[in-house]
């Protein structure tokens, strides 16, 4: 397979990568597609879909696989089998997200490109296919989901330090926010004392995490 395309977003490396699309709704990406996959008569009918999926390679990955792996929603603790999960670590590294359709413009330079909200990639990650999302097919409500049933979805509650408020416009820190109290620690380690760095827009955001409230206490220039 041959990428199609690849994304540009605002997470520079792993690290603080929401764990699952959608969750960050305010995250805007594009979608830039290689030269010879810019032709628009491709994205013909597709402006008329709220969502899409994306097909993508976890391109940051080494080549190993385990066939159990310790999921993050439940404390790094306990074992799952790798197609139980989404663990990044897979034997094909593939990725799907489904993702909020924004917007299709043209660029002069890069030719047809797709806006969407909510993606869970890495800048620069290459991209195989895209598929509308279909609703009467795709989506199931009342679907069991295993395990992940068993863990309730947390947010921590983010603050800024003083030294750290106002430093950014209103819509970028609110960005930040977001993604942040979604809590990109590691599940296994809970330090009160330990400042973490986040990339994020050519921004680094150093933060600390106590009793679930996170605080931004610094804002530098990547």
């Amino acid at each position: 397979m041959n990428p199609i395309a690849h994304i540009e977003s605002g997470f520079k490396e792993k690290f603080g990568v929401p764990r699952q699309s959608n969750l960050a709704g305010s995250s805007l990406s594009r979608i830039v597609f290689e030269k010879e996959y810019r032709n628009p008569e491709a994205l013909r009918g597709l402006d008329g879909f709220d969502y899409i999926w994306i097909i993508w390679e976890f391109s940051e990955n080494g080549p190993r696989w385990q066939p159990t792996v310790r999921p993050p929603r439940l404390g790094g603790n306990r074992r799952m089998g790798v197609f139980a999960t989404r663990s990044t670590f897979r034997p094909n590294a593939l990725g799907l997200s489904s993702v909020r359709l924004e917007r299709i413009y043209t660029d002069p330079v890069l030719g047809p490109v797709v806006e969407v909200s909510g993606a869970d990639l890495v800048d620069g990650t290459p991209i195989f296919d895209i598929k509308p999302y279909i609703t009467y097919a795709d989506s199931h409500p009342d679907a069991a989901s295993g395990w992940v049933d068993e863990v309730a979805e947390r947010r921590l509650d983010v603050v800024w330090a003083a030294e750290a408020r106002g430093l950014l416009p209103d819509a970028l820190a609110a960005e930040i926010g977001e993604i942040l109290s979604l809590d990109p620690r590691p599940s296994y380690i809970e330090d009160p004392e330990r400042v973490y760095g986040f990339s994020y827009r050519g921004h680094n955001i150093k933060f600390r995490v106590s009793e679930g409230t996170l605080t931004i206490v610094s804002i530098g220039i990547d």
